[in-house]
């Protein structure tokens, strides 16, 4: 047991223009970040699982509606809102996620029930609207997933499908951990694209792309374009390059973001090695962010 622990949350990155954000939104988001790590932390520090971390931290965050991810989930073309997730236990490398689920107000619950009750990785939509309904996984009706922001996001991109303005603004929610006893963990949850169609499905419910996590090398969740994230497999690249090239946590995490820029791709990740070290890279504006590192030193950040 090394008795160290730490986590990092990301609520999201993308073109955050700072002269829109007044200090009293500042201080909300602030706030909101600090409340799940505090969740996430407090499990830690009284000798708890990462995995139970990780997903207490993305469920304060599901729960709030700043964030696109549960309550605060993007429109999508049909008017409704459908969500993905996944987790992921660096001890074991089992993992479970959920795409396109309606409904249920955490679809990170929902994910940790796929990994811990079924042989299946990834459940998708009605297939996992059932096996939620099954496992007694709490039901929402659409006025809960409803906000004002994101309805007039949904409306402005209908009316012009080539705006990608509503696009750029990232709202993805994740955590990673380590926890006393070494063991990693990473989760994603997110509502996607604004005006997504054709059943469409981002990296966070993909295994290697938008999550990962591996006791013998890191935990990551990521955010952004999430076609450009699977193309770029961004997640499990990072623990390939400490693995196989014997990258450290900066080094694996910057060769992977220069990656993504290749070809053109956008967004942020946070990210935590077997000893703690913590990495929380972006290439957009900005990147809604929180950790506590080994040394118990919060950092709570939107832009540089």
């Amino acid at each position: 047991m090394n008795e160290q622990f730490a986590i990092a949350i990301h609520g999201g990155a993308g073109t955050l223009h700072r002269e829109r954000f007044s200090q009293s939104v500042v201080q909300q988001y602030e706030k909101a970040l600090r409340q799940a790590l505090q969740a996430g932390l407090h499990i830690l520090q009284n000798g708890g699982r990462s995995l139970d971390a990780v997903e207490t931290a993305v469920m304060e965050l599901e729960d709030c509606p700043f964030f696109n991810a549960g309550r605060g989930a993007v429109f999508n073309a049909d008017g409704g809102h459908t969500l993905d997730a996944a987790i992921m236990d660096g001890s074991t490398l089992a993992a479970g996620a959920v795409a396109a689920l309606s409904g249920f107000k955490s679809p990170i619950q929902v994910a940790r029930a796929v990994m811990e009750r079924t042989r299946y990785v990834l459940l998708s939509g009605q297939g996992a609207a059932e096996f939620a309904r099954e496992q007694g996984m709490e039901e929402a009706t659409a006025d809960y997933f409803y906000t004002d922001l994101r309805y007039h996001q949904w409306k402005k991109k209908q009316e012009n499908e080539r705006d990608q303005s509503a696009d750029l603004n990232f709202g993805t929610v994740g955590a990673v951990a380590l926890d006393k006893e070494g063991n990693l963990a990473a989760a994603t949850s997110t509502g996607g694209l604004t005006n997504k169609q054709y059943g469409r499905v981002g990296d966070s419910p993909i295994i290697g792309c938008g999550t990962y996590a591996n006791n013998n090398t890191c935990a990551v969740s990521c955010t952004g374009d999430g076609e450009h994230f699977i193309r770029a497999v961004a997640a499990y690249d990072i623990s390939c390059l400490i693995e196989y090239k014997l990258l450290t946590l900066p080094e694996a995490c910057a060769y992977s973001i220069q990656r993504l820029e290749k070809i053109n791709g956008r967004g942020g990740l946070i990210a935590i090695d077997r000893w703690g070290n913590i990495q929380m890279p972006y290439n957009s504006e900005g990147m809604y962010r929180a950790c506590c590192n080994v040394n118990g030193e919060i950092t709570i950040r939107i832009f540089e």
